[in-house]
């Protein structure tokens, strides 16, 4: 077997703490048009991350299983991480009122790292 569930955990873990260092950065950035700025990129990402992070565990969470399962677990984490990342950024923007510019960069910033950390920490 070329790539074990361990892996798939590894490199969820590791994506994931990426996409949290990529959404501090953005925050940093952020910080310079204000602090209502940096809180947005912050929420933006933080609901990316944590809806990653979300996904990573339905996917990778089960034991051993067969084809079905396995592609069950994976749509319903992915799935989950789309509801938590809708509901994050509907928190952000129309609730809390954060400006939607820093959000969505927060969000779209998390995404990049997070594609950039599956295919860097890739086996």
């Amino acid at each position: 077997m070329l790539n074990s569930a361990a892996a798939g955990r590894r490199l969820a873990r590791r994506a994931v703490g990426l996409q949290a260092l990529a959404t501090l950065a953005t925050a940093l950035a952020c910080l310079l048009s204000g602090r209502e700025a940096a809180s947005g990129a912050l929420v933006g990402g933080a609901a990316m991350t944590l809806g990653s992070a979300i996904a990573g565990w339905g996917a990778f969470g089960g034991g051993v299983e067969g084809a079905g399962m396995a592609l069950g677990r994976l749509l319903l984490g992915t799935a989950a991480k789309w509801v938590v990342v809708v509901a994050g950024l509907y928190l952000a923007i129309a609730v809390w009122n954060l400006p939607a510019l820093p959000v969505l960069a927060g969000t779209a910033m998390a995404a990049l790292a997070f594609l950039v950390g599956a295919r860097l920490f890739q086996a």
